[in-house]
């Protein structure tokens, strides 16, 4: 343990705090809600907890548009529960990761209403203004991942603005010393209050082209940029100018910097680009930069074994001296368990998932309720909250049923989350997952979460070692784990019939099954159950 940093081959906890627990019956989560639910955290074996943003805000995207960075908005409760928080995490032992939005900020924050007033206004460069074409038209093709122009008109100061996202989420301007200092100072403002990390939401896209040349045309068969979606406009560009510009690079090494002089804390940093992977080794290389990141590469609506194999091999192929971070699911995306057509096999498939999450090489990211195997919720169009889902209905339904509140106890009002009415309703289905019935289940999926991670953190190989993947049948995943003279096979049926897998001659010694009758080992034949993992030393 003393020879890798806390956070290589941790498992990160998400949390979604609108969603965690409601203290103050309000019907929306809070920091003294997640005070309450520590204890549950730190009995999932985790070692850190992530909280998607709690500053100050007007809410038009839950949290992503900040107008102070350096508050914590009402809601969500005060800066002395969040001091509590940290003390509190810090006594079980768990790291507190939060959310920053450097990109952004909201139109209400006090920079953007200076900004937008004249263009010789201390801040008028604070943000990205650029003025009309002659014909009055946007200054280029640019468009904003909600749909429509990445460009709105500002008639006071007779400009656009850029918002890579809603048109009340202002990009700032990077491109200003004035403006990255500032950040970097509201950035320190945190590590100051004891925070062990910060999760940077749309790194990519600090930097813009300075020129502000128009994205060229994607083809069409290649319009399945992973994270975008296909009927949005967005996906029709290849946005090579408007993000992963070079100079964003100057800007990380400035913020490794100041991380630096904070010991033993990490930056985590989500790429979501042309070419993933390749921008995750690039953000990685070297030590001066971000230390770990993570994709929506394995986010994707489609699971196989190949896919899985082919995603990991590339990162590992290009990363060199980077550490990956990986995830199923986040607040994002439709719950892992709807995504990949686990519903027909819970628990078996829920189960299966996570194992095979906690053994990859690299960290992990684990989306509150993975724990439980929720499924989507499914939200009815007058209850959408999510601007995403309103806009693109009913092709795209939005994150709402990925963000519905946490069950914990099947048969209290609300599931124990609120005695109030609920910012999105507690979903029916969910009840029968609650976190007091799988307590009492020894077979659930809390359990064998639980267990999992705790066996996991006496493996070497798993926190730490390289990867290699076997050729093994269509449907199975099949690599060793390395590490210090520890050699680990591990083996995961993705599939709901059972699977022969030919270890080549090797002697593989079990070591740990789902159950005991869920895989054999005879020989160097093994025999998978359906949704069934295995794990084995090597000599």
């Amino acid at each position: 343990m003393q020879q890798n940093p806390w956070w290589r081959g941790a498992v990160i906890y998400q949390v979604y705090p609108r969603s965690m627990m409601d203290s103050n019956n309000d019907g929306i989560g809070d920091i003294p809600g997640i005070i309450s639910k520590l204890d549950y955290i730190a009995s999932l074996g985790v070692d850190a907890i992530w909280i998607s943003p709690f500053f100050k805000s007007p809410m038009k995207d839950f949290g992503y548009d900040i107008s102070d960075y350096r508050a914590i908005d009402p809601i969500f409760g005060t800066l002395a529960d969040f001091d509590e928080l940290i003390v509190q995490a810090h006594a079980r032992n768990i790291k507190i990761i939060i959310d920053q939005v450097l990109n952004h900020t909201s139109d209400q924050h006090a920079w953007f209403e200076e900004s937008r007033e004249s263009k010789d206004n201390p801040k008028a460069d604070w943000y990205v203004w650029a003025d009309a074409n002659p014909d009055g038209t946007p200054p280029n093709n640019w468009l904003s991942i909600f749909g429509g122009s990445a460009w709105e008109w500002e008639p006071r100061r007779c400009q656009y603005y850029l918002h890579n996202f809603l048109k009340t989420q202002p990009d700032l301007n990077y491109h200003c010393p004035a403006l990255r200092e500032q950040i970097l100072q509201e950035v320190e403002f945190w590590l100051k209050r004891g925070v062990d990390g910060l999760r940077l939401d749309a790194i990519i896209f600090c930097f813009h082209d300075k020129q502000l040349r128009s994205n060229p045309a994607k083809p069409v068969e290649e319009r399945k940029g992973r994270g975008f979606r296909e009927d949005n406009p967005y996906a029709f560009q290849r946005h090579v100018h408007d993000t992963c510009q070079p100079e964003n690079i100057g800007f990380l090494e400035s913020l490794r910097s100041l991380m630096n002089r904070y010991p033993g804390t990490v930056t985590l940093g989500e790429i979501a680009s042309e070419d993933s992977l390749k921008t995750m080794a690039e953000y990685t290389a070297g030590n001066t930069r971000l230390h770990m990141t993570y994709s929506f590469e394995l986010l994707v609506d489609n699971l196989s074994a190949s896919y899985i194999r082919e995603t990991v091999e590339t990162l590992e192929k290009n990363l060199t001296d980077g550490w990956p971070c990986w995830a199923f699911g986040n607040h994002d995306v439709v719950r892992v368990m709807s995504r990949w057509k686990g519903e027909e096999h819970a628990p078996a498939k829920a189960k299966l998932l996570n194992e095979l999450l906690f053994s990859l090489r690299g960290s992990v990211c684990s989306y509150q309720g993975e724990e439980l195997g929720l499924t989507e919720a499914e939200i009815a169009q007058h209850e959408l909250q999510d601007p995403y889902g309103i806009t693109f209905w009913p092709r795209f339904k939005g994150r709402d049923g990925c963000r519905t509140p946490m069950p914990w106890s099947k048969s209290a009002i609300n599931a124990g989350f609120s005695q109030g009415k609920t910012w999105l309703p507690v979903s029916p289905e969910h009840l029968p997952m609650a976190v007091d019935l799988q307590d009492a289940d020894k077979n659930s999926v809390l359990h064998a979460f639980r267990k999992f991670l705790a066996w996991r953190k006496q493996q070497p190989a798993l926190l730490w070692g390289d990867i290699e993947f076997l050729d093994a049948p269509e449907n199975v995943l099949l690599f060793v784990r390395t590490y210090e003279g520890q050699r680990l096979l591990a083996a995961f049926n993705l599939s709901a019939v059972t699977e022969t897998v030919n270890l080549g001659g090797r002697k593989a010694m079990p070591i740990k099954a789902h159950d005991e009758v869920s895989a054999q080992c005879n020989g160097d034949q093994l025999t998978l159950s359906p949704y069934a993992s295995f794990f084995a030393s090597l000599d």
